[in-house]
């Protein structure tokens, strides 16, 4: 049988290295054709050393970027997991889909900006979008089951609440960044892992949600699980809830979508039910607002998603920096989103001007 080849951007991260893991337990059937990293030269000069014939590309350097979309294109993988963070991963998305490559997706910032134009080129080009995210990938499996028109009434995403669950907002007030950073389910990286504290991991998601299934935002709901077990459910309209579970690890949903339309045995661990508490709560929006922006921004359309996305980067960028506190988040976010941000969400220069509006708002506002 003929290997597939594989194009990992963001090779150096969490996504990457669990691709990585999932692609060395069946190395007879993967071909590693480009690795790319942003700024960790080390980290990249040690996994090219596993996979000597594959393009190796630093975004961080001279002209990165545009290497990377040109080694995209030049290497015309049969797969590209995007493992990419935040906002750069969208134009590496669409060289994918150029260049005749079926797009594992991690990076839910390709869809919550120009979804609708990504999806549409995905179609014309003939190529499947598997999204890799744990709760994404557990209803693109589900609804594969479910095909009748009409059939779902409800989408519910799993949230495991992140470290600030049971604090309170004055509590919420005085947390740390390194506070910030202990997740207690998930091993991701810095950015993700703010985005989880904050519940804006889960707004992205619920955006995400919106857009690649075609659901209204009334459709998506959000609920607190803080085992990280049940990745998400489907409700149909006979009431009934169908749920995806296994155990928090990334490593799950990406051997789903690099072996996808196949289902595959797996080495990794089953979940185990002999000791299982599994609990549920609704999320508090009071405490987390990022969840009730982030629906607005669904509900409104055009480019209230791509602000929403732009405006939490900086100021989760800003608090890492310590130049503003956890709860400033939020507060950024919702000034930025008061402006208008109708325009064509289907035009990609309008999406990057948008994006980068929102940016300089943003910088702005973190200075105050």
């Amino acid at each position: 049988m003929k290997k597939k080849r594989i194009a990992i951007l963001g090779a150096t991260g969490s996504i990457g290295k669990s691709s990585l893991d999932i692609i060395c337990r069946d190395s007879e059937n993967f071909e590693v054709v480009l690795l790319s990293g942003h700024c960790c030269r080390e980290k990249l000069n040690v996994i090219s050393k596993q996979f000597p014939s594959a393009v190796t590309v630093l975004t961080s350097e001279e002209s990165g970027k545009e290497k990377l979309l040109k080694s995209v294109l030049e290497t015309k993988p049969d797969i590209t997991i995007n493992g990419i963070s935040g906002a750069a991963g969208l134009e590496p998305s669409i060289a994918a889909i150029n260049a005749g490559s079926h797009l594992a997706l991690a990076n839910k910032e390709t869809i919550v900006m120009a979804g609708e134009l990504v999806i549409k080129l995905a179609k014309e080009k003939n190529i499947n979008i598997i999204p890799v995210d744990s709760e994404h990938s557990a209803i693109f499996h589900l609804l594969k089951s479910f095909t009748q028109d009409n059939l779902i009434s409800e989408i519910i995403l799993t949230a495991s609440g992140g470290p600030f669950r049971n604090k309170t907002l004055q509590e919420l007030e005085k947390v740390t960044l390194q506070e910030t950073l202990a997740h207690p389910t998930w091993n991701m990286g810095q950015k993700i892992t703010i985005d989880s504290a904050s519940m804006a991991n889960k707004g992205l998601e619920i955006i995400e949600a919106c857009i690649f299934f075609n659901m209204p935002i009334d459709k998506i709901k959000v609920v607190i699980h803080p085992q990280s077990i049940v990745h998400s459910m489907i409700r149909l309209c006979n009431g009934v809830i169908y749920a995806q579970l296994s155990k928090p690890d990334m490593r799950h949903p990406i051997h789903d979508a690099i072996y996808f339309p196949n289902t595959t045995p797996s080495s990794l661990e089953p979940l185990n039910f002999d000791c299982l508490t599994l609990e549920f709560f609704k999320p508090d929006t009071q405490k987390f607002p990022m969840l009730t922006f982030a629906q607005e921004a669904a509900k409104k359309g055009a480019l209230y998603p791509c602000a929403y996305n732009a405006v939490n980067e900086e100021a989760v960028a800003a608090f890492l920096n310590q130049k503003i506190k956890f709860t400033d988040i939020p507060k950024i976010t919702e000034q930025v989103l008061q402006s208008d941000w109708t325009g064509d969400c289907m035009n990609l220069e309008t999406v990057l001007e948008a994006d980068k509006k929102a940016r300089e708002i943003s910088k702005e506002l973190v200075k105050k």
